[in-house]
């Protein structure tokens, strides 16, 4: 049997995520279908049914903070738009730093009554809709009169209206929830693992999965769980999400039912993914592994250098060599620039590509494509430039990331090969991609980006970025803006 770390090899890590046989075996499969694909992904997602009969589970992580909408109003006059994605919002207390978000989520018209049950409906139907078993909902607080505790609830609500198979996996954040007694959050705990939404394995065990788990003693979680026992009849299956998985392991293998960490964002810090894996199983437990687009988090003055869509797909393969479970953090964490959710300066373009490599997860194989689509990424900068508002706090590239680098990316998925023109910031390239996936870069320029393919002298897809690119951005922006010509 190969080794983890042999298995990445084999799934392909750079470049094109598809070996030439692999490609080979999706066009004969594109081919052989009877009916074209008119959805949004160049591939037919299997049913959900098959989906979520996998071992295989797949979370995203759910951040409180930035639901759908902050105020039920329109996009132009919003929370969103005034106070967070302005250099002089919320009083001007994100002015050194030029706005405390670079991104939202898509927005929408007002709508009446319970809105913010119906925005919660509105992400589970999403998540699930692309392959996805549920979210890591972050519990920051446990108060009856926070609105984070509100919206988890609520979150819990939506999974149970829409889908009751679309699962909540509880995760206390040892940040948020450092002063709290474990009385207190044992309570608050059980308050809500009835639910069916609430995510129990098999043997009835409540999954809790507590973000910085370190933050408490391994004795201390021990306690907490006996206590969830005693109490309140739940059993517990504790899967630690730690910041430092290497120095936690061992101390926490005896409580454990599996492992996570939160892991990184960029190419060169997520090379040795495979060790952590092994580990784990060596320790009889599950592994969850973290799988994330990218970084920026203006407030705190870092990014990581994400590679445009590299990051994603790395991870991904990582995932798939050897996990037992994913967590995607995030779904929706503005702040860090993390969001796999449909954004307004992403779209649906990461959600997509992971729909692809969740279905490789969860079935064993690659889905055949059955349409051409393809995806751009790129900054609207380069990644050194100075923007026009006056920031005093500027993003600098995290300790130890992958170097900067001003590129667009154009991925490909097509049915067989075809002729590609990428024309960047006014010059066009013109190459031939082969059927599967195909990832060719060119250098960032000021301008706009537009991509066409092209088969036997007709237009399979084409897509323009409505993002200008310029070396004296308004405020610097150091995420990847994304664009699909599925959608």
């Amino acid at each position: 049997m190969p080794t983890v770390a042999a298995a990445i090899v084999a799934v392909g890590i750079a470049g094109t995520a598809c070996s030439p046989a692999q490609r080979a075996s999706q066009t004969a499969a594109g081919a052989r279908a009877s009916v074209a694909n008119k959805g949004p992904l160049p591939f037919r997602l299997p049913a959900q049914s098959v989906l979520r009969s996998s071992k295989h589970k797949v979370f995203a992580h759910y951040f409180t903070p930035y639901p759908v909408s902050l105020d039920n109003k329109a996009a132009a006059s919003d929370y969103y738009t005034k106070n967070y994605l302005s250099p002089t919002g919320e009083n001007g207390k994100h002015a050194a730093y030029g706005g405390l978000l670079r991104d939202r989520p898509i927005a929408r018209a007002p709508i009446s009554g319970d809105w913010q049950l119906e925005d919660m409906r509105t992400e589970v139907r999403r998540a699930a809709a692309a392959g996805l078993d549920g979210f890591t909902v972050d519990l920051l607080s446990v108060s009856s009169s926070s609105a984070n505790w509100s919206r988890a609830k609520l979150l819990i609500k939506a999974a149970e209206q829409v889908d009751p198979g679309f699962k909540i996996v509880l995760m206390p954040d040892m940040n948020g929830l450092v002063n709290v007694s474990a009385d207190t959050l044992a309570a608050a705990v059980a308050s809500i693992a009835k639910s069916p939404a609430v995510y129990h394995l098999a043997d009835k065990r409540l999954v809790v999965s507590p973000f910085k788990a370190e933050g408490k003693s391994a004795a201390w979680w021990s306690s907490w769980i006996t206590l969830m026992r005693d109490r309140y009849g739940i059993e517990i299956a504790l899967v630690p999400c730690f910041l430092n998985f290497g120095s936690n392991a061992d101390a926490y293998a005896a409580i454990s039912y599996g492992f996570s960490n939160w892991g990184n964002r960029n190419p060169a810090a997520n090379a040795g993914l495979a060790a952590n894996i092994s580990r784990t199983h060596k320790l009889g437990k599950i592994w969850m592994q973290p799988v994330s687009v990218q970084d920026e988090r203006p407030n705190q003055g870092r990014y990581d250098e994400a590679g445009n869509t590299e990051n994603l797909r790395l991870t991904w393969k990582a995932a798939i060599a050897g996990a037992d479970w994913v967590q995607i953090p995030t779904w929706n964490d503005y702040s860090e620039g993390a969001q796999l959710s449909p954004s307004a300066k992403h779209g649906w373009t990461y959600l997509d590509l992971s729909s692809y490599y969740l279905t490789r997860l969860k079935t064993g194989k690659y889905p055949a494509i059955t349409k051409d689509v393809v995806y751009v990424t790129h900054r609207i900068q380069p990644a050194a430039a100075k923007p026009k508002f006056a920031e005093t706090r500027l993003m600098t590239l995290r300790s130890g990331s992958t170097p900067a680098r001003d590129q667009v990316e154009v991925l490909t998925m097509l049915t067989a090969a075809a002729k590609v023109t990428a024309t960047i910031g006014g010059t066009a390239h013109t190459y031939s991609a082969p059927a599967g996936v195909h990832v060719q870069t060119f250098a960032l320029k000021a301008g706009t980006n537009s991509v066409s393919v092209t088969r036997n002298g007709a237009v399979t897809a084409k897509v323009t970025s409505p993002f200008t690119v310029t070396s004296t951005p308004q405020v610097q922006d150091e995420q990847y803006y994304g664009v699909t010509s599925g959608r």
